[in-house]
C-alpha cells in the first residue's frame, strides 16, 4: 500500500515537472548535460560501490552480469555520451509546415516534448542515463521502471542525476526512479492521466506484457533476432570476421548474432573456417542436420542438434543457431518467418543480390558485408537511444532523441470566425 501511495505522489509530480523543464533554454538543457557528465566521472568510486552490491547477487557464468556492469570503461562512455546528446541540436520548437489561410490565419505546425515519458527497462543500468539525457535535452518528463537486479545502482544513478537538477533550481521530479515491484507495473502502465507514451525495453516477455496492459501508448524497442546470410559468391574471411564480430564482441545485446543461414554451396568451407576459430569456439551452436554434419566432422566440440524453436530465438548468450540453405530465395524466406525486424544482414559479392535484400527485408536496419552490431544509436550519430524500435509507427530502429517530440498546430488571428 505504501509503495503505491509513492507511485502516485511520483506520477502527480512528475505530470507538474512537465511546466519547470519547458521553462528551460536551450543554453539551459545543454548546461545540464555538461554538468551530469562531470558529475559522473566524479562519483565513479560511488558507482562502483553501487553496482558491487548488485553484481554480488548475479551468477558470474550469467549473460545478464555483462548488461549489468559499470566498468571506467562505460562510465566514460556514457560520460562522453553526455557531451554529443548536448550538443545535438534541440529537436523541440521546429516549424515543420506554416502557411496563411485566405481569412488571414496564421498557421504553423512545430515539434514539441511528449510529455511524461515512462520508460520499463531490464538490467542495463547505462539505460538510466540514456533515457534521462534525452528526456532531458527534448524536454521532457522521464519516469523509470529498472529492474530489481540492478536496484542499487539505478538509485546512486537517480540521486547523481537529481543533484543536477537540484543545484540548478530545478524540479528533481523530472527525472525519476519508481519502485521495481513487479506489482506496481499494471498502475504505472494504466496511468493515462499522468503519462503520455510508455516505452520497454528489455526481452520479448516483458514487450508483450507492456503491450498487452497499457492503455498508454507503446512504443515497442523490440527484441532483436538477428540473422546473417552468408551468400555463395560471400568472401569467405570477410564472412568469418563478420560472423564472429556479431555473436562473439557482446553476446548479450539486442544487435548480436542469433542466427547464421549458410548458402549450401559454400557451407563446407565456411563452416570448417567457423570450426577452426578459437574466438568462435566459446558458442554453442545448435545446428540444423546438414549443419550438424558438417561441423561434427570438423571436430566442433560445442555442437547441439537444432529444435524448431531455436530458430527464431533470441539467445543473448554465446549461443546461436545455424541453417544450411539451397539459395537466397530460401534465406529470405526463412528470414521473413523469424525475423524481429530488428537487424538483418547478407554476405554477398551479388550486387543485384544486395539491392534486392535492401529492398526486400523488413527490418528497421538491413546490412550489406557488415555485422549487425552495428546497430546503435551511439554509432548512427544519435548520441544515444532509448532503444531500437522495431514497430512501423512514430519511430523506427534507433529511438534517440529526434522522436521524442510531437508536433503541436499554432493558429494566430485577429478575430476571425468561420462562417
Amino acid at each position: 500500500m505504501e509503495a503505491l501511495k509513492e507511485l502516485q505522489r511520483q506520477l502527480d509530480q512528475a505530470k507538474k515537472a512537465t511546466l519547470s523543464i519547458q521553462q528551460l533554454t536551450d543554453i539551459d538543457k545543454q548546461r545540464l548535460l555538461q554538468n551530469l557528465s562531470r558529475l559522473l566521472l566524479e562519483r565513479e568510486k560511488e558507482i562502483f560501490q553501487a553496482n558491487s552490491l548488485d553484481l554480488e547477487r548475479i551468477a558470474l557464468t550469467d549473460p545478464n552480469r555483462d548488461r549489468l556492469l559499470l566498468n571506467a570503461h562505460r562510465i566514460r562512455e556514457l560520460s562522453a555520451s553526455l557531451l554529443v546528446i548536448a550538443k545535438l541540436p534541440d529537436p523541440t520548437r521546429k516549424v515543420l509546415y506554416a502557411t496563411k489561410t485566405p481569412e488571414g490565419l496564421d498557421i504553423k505546425k512545430i515539434t514539441v516534448p511528449l510529455g511524461v515519458v515512462a520508460v520499463i527497462y531490464e538490467s542495463r543500468p547505462n539505460v538510466t542515463i540514456d533515457v534521462a539525457a534525452l528526456c532531458i535535452r527534448s524536454g521532457n518528463v522521464a519516469i523509470m521502471r529498472g529492474g530489481s537486479d540492478a536496484y542499487h545502482t539505478n538509485l546512486c544513478l537517480i540521486s547523481i542525476i537529481a543533484e543536477v537538477l537540484s543545484v540548478n533550481n530545478l524540479d528533481t521530479s523530472i527525472v525519476q526512479l519508481v519502485d521495481p515491484e513487479r506489482e506496481l507495473i499494471k498502475e504505472l502502465l494504466n496511468a493515462s492521466r499522468f503519462i503520455d507514451v510508455v516505452i520497454p525495453r528489455g526481452s520479448q516477455a516483458l514487450i508483450e506484457f507492456v503491450r498487452l496492459n497499457s492503455s498508454i501508448p507503446v512504443i515497442e524497442t523490440g527484441a532483436g533476432v538477428c540473422h546473417t546470410y552468408i551468400e555463395k559468391t560471400a568472401n569467405l574471411e570477410m564472412a568469418l570476421n563478420i560472423a564472429i564480430n556479431a555473436k562473439i564482441s557482446r553476446p548479450s545485446v539486442c544487435n548480436a548474432l542469433d542466427t547464421l543461414l549458410i548458402d549450401q554451396r559454400i557451407a563446407v568451407s565456411f563452416l570448417n573456417g567457423l570450426a577452426a576459430s578459437t574466438e568462435f569456439s566459446k558458442v554453442e551452436i545448435f545446428a540444423d542436420e546438414s549443419a550438424w554434419v558438417i561441423l561434427n566432422q570438423a571436430g566442433y566440440i560445442n555442437l547441439s542438434h537444432a529444435m524448431p524453436d531455436d530458430f527464431g530465438r533470441e539467445f543473448l548468450d554465446f549461443k546461436c543457431s545455424v541453417k544450411i540453405v539451397q539459395n537466397a530465395g530460401e534465406a529470405f524466406k526463412h528470414i521473413s518467418r523469424y525475423s524481429s525486424k530488428h537487424s538483418e544482414a547478407i554476405v554477398t559479392e551479388d550486387l543485384n543480390l544486395q539491392e534486392k535484400f535492401l529492398n526486400e527485408i523488413d527490418a528497421a536496419a538491413v546490412y550489406i558485408n557488415a555485422s549487425t552490431r552495428f546497430t546503435d544509436g551511439s554509432v548512427f550519430g544519435l548520441g544515444a537511444e532509448i532503444g531500437i524500435s522495431t514497430q512501423k509507427l512514430h519511430a523506427r530502429g534507433p529511438f534517440a532523441l529526434e522522436k521524442l517530440v510531437t508536433e503541436k498546430w499554432l493558429v494566430r488571428g485577429n478575430g476571425q470566425v468561420r462562417n
